[in-house]
Parts: C-alpha cells; sequence; structure tokens
C-alpha cells in the first residue's frame, strides 16, 4: 500500500521522516493513529478507581480502590506519578482542599474525570470489547 493511501485511509500514523525511511526500504508502517492516547492497564485501573470514587477520590482512596481492581498490592508512587501524567495529558483535573485538624493541617489534594479522560475511557473500552470479539477462553492450543 503506497503512503498516499496510508493517508488516505486515515489508519496510520507515523513522522514524516519515519515514514520516508520505511517507504524508501519497500516497508510499511502500521501503528495505529492515536496510539499515544490508549491507555494501560494500570491507567484504565487509576481512572476507573476515581470515577467509583467520586467526590471521594483523593490520592490514598486512590490507592485502596486500585489495590481493590488489579487484586495485588500497589506502590503509592506508580499511583501518584499516574495521576500526575494523567493530569498532564488532560484526562483528570485535580483541587487542593484545605487542610483539617485530623491531618495536622495538611491539605488533600481531590481528583476528577475530566471530559478527554470519559472520552479515552470509553475509546479503551470499545477497543477492549473489539479486540475479544468472537474469542472464547480456554482457546484451544496447539502442541
Amino acid at each position: 500500500m503506497s503512503a498516499m493511501n496510508h493517508e488516505r485511509f486515515g489508519l496510520f500514523a507515523a513522522s514524516e521522516q519515519v515514514k520516508s525511511y520505511l517507504l524508501t526500504r519497500g516497508l510499511s508502517y502500521a501503528y495505529i493513529v492515536g496510539m499515544a492516547d490508549l491507555l494501560g492497564t494500570f491507567e484504565q485501573a487509576v481512572l476507573l478507581a476515581i470515577l467509583r470514587l467520586g467526590d471521594d477520590a483523593y490520592g490514598r482512596a486512590i490507592l485502596r480502590q486500585v489495590q481493590v481492581l488489579l487484586t495485588r498490592s500497589v506502590v503509592a508512587g506508580a499511583v501518584y506519578t499516574t495521576l500526575d501524567r494523567l493530569e498532564q495529558r488532560g484526562f483528570v483535573a485535580s483541587k487542593l482542599a484545605p487542610g483539617t485538624a485530623i491531618r495536622g493541617g495538611r491539605a488533600r489534594r481531590y481528583y476528577m474525570i475530566a471530559a478527554a479522560g470519559n472520552r479515552v475511557l470509553a475509546d479503551a473500552q470499545k477497543t477492549l470489547a473489539k479486540m475479544w470479539q468472537g474469542v472464547k477462553l480456554p482457546a484451544a492450543v496447539k502442541s
């Protein structure tokens, strides 16, 4: 398929330099547009934890909910790093609530799903459903 066909169908994306390199060697490029917007399992778990927690979605509560969703122990730093990355990508927003006496005056950061986060979660759900369509487990294994 020529570069023109790739562009026409809008199925593939690559930098012009990469396209040129591959096409001059008779190779094709085949990664899907929006690949950078696809969510990994952990990112999905964090976003789903925020959705499940609603107005109570703050760091430690999100951490506990992610551990429940994934049924495994999770390091707090992984959740906080993921929250920062999701916020930078515009998938979540956060607000700092005033500190309380119980917390020694420390503020608490609350997270909420942004519109883009809802869209990317819906896309991830559709993509997974499409990938699993017609697959029955356990699959027959040829030896």
